[in-house]
């Protein structure tokens, strides 16, 4: 691993554009007002956040820093802020049929319908029936610890239908999977501007 290692010119374009939108969303998604919002506003929202995380997956250094959590972190925080995370993304990009959260769902025969094994199938195959993950986040703004559930599904063929909230909540899931990106993406800054320093 270079520590050493700067990103070039289109490297920090692109850096700048992800990052301040999704520090945006994110600041808007903790706010208790946000979940007052209409379901599509939301939804919408919610699955920028989890498209622009995939994107930024692809830069080398934080590639770097999910292999790290596999063995500085707990238990499948490596897994849950890659592969969960651009499985959620995958579902959202392959299969945009979906208003609002709580109506997502997909089956193996959908997710098969063009090809077999790609990414969603795989991970479908690989978690199936895996026992759940429980976590914890704080608030400190709200002096609030939530407890939550990731659960991954027990059977995964063409009859059952799976559903993302039977995976991660909308609103105590999103959140978590919110602050997990959060504290993998600000590895990668140096510095912030004032109305950013909650990290």
């Amino acid at each position: 691993m270079n520590e050493n290692l700067k990103p070039n010119d289109s490297e920090i374009e692109f850096l700048t554009l992800a990052y301040n939108r999704f520090f945006d969303l994110y600041d808007e998604v903790m706010l208790d007002s946000f979940w007052e919002k209409d379901d599509w506003e939301r939804f919408s929202k919610i699955s920028q956040v989890f498209v622009i995380y995939a994107e930024l997956l692809n830069y080398e250094p934080l590639k770097w820093i999910i292999e790290k959590l596999k063995t500085a972190r707990p238990p499948m925080e490596s897994e849950i802020g890659s592969e969960l995370f651009k499985f959620v993304r995958n579902i959202f990009s392959h299969f945009p049929f979906f208003k609002k959260w709580d109506d997502v769902w997909i089956n193996k025969s959908i997710v098969n319908w063009y090809k077999e094994g790609q990414t969603i199938d795989k991970f479908l195959k690989k978690y199936e029936g895996k026992t759940e993950v429980k976590y914890r986040f704080w608030e400190p703004k709200k002096n609030i610890m939530t407890y939550l559930s990731i659960s991954f599904p027990v059977i995964y063929n063409d009859n059952s239908k799976i559903f993302l909230k039977d995976i991660i909540s909308e609103k105590d899931g999103v959140k978590f999977s919110f602050i997990l990106m959060k504290q993998i993406l600000s590895t990668q800054i140096e510095s912030m501007k004032p109305n950013n320093t909650d990290l």
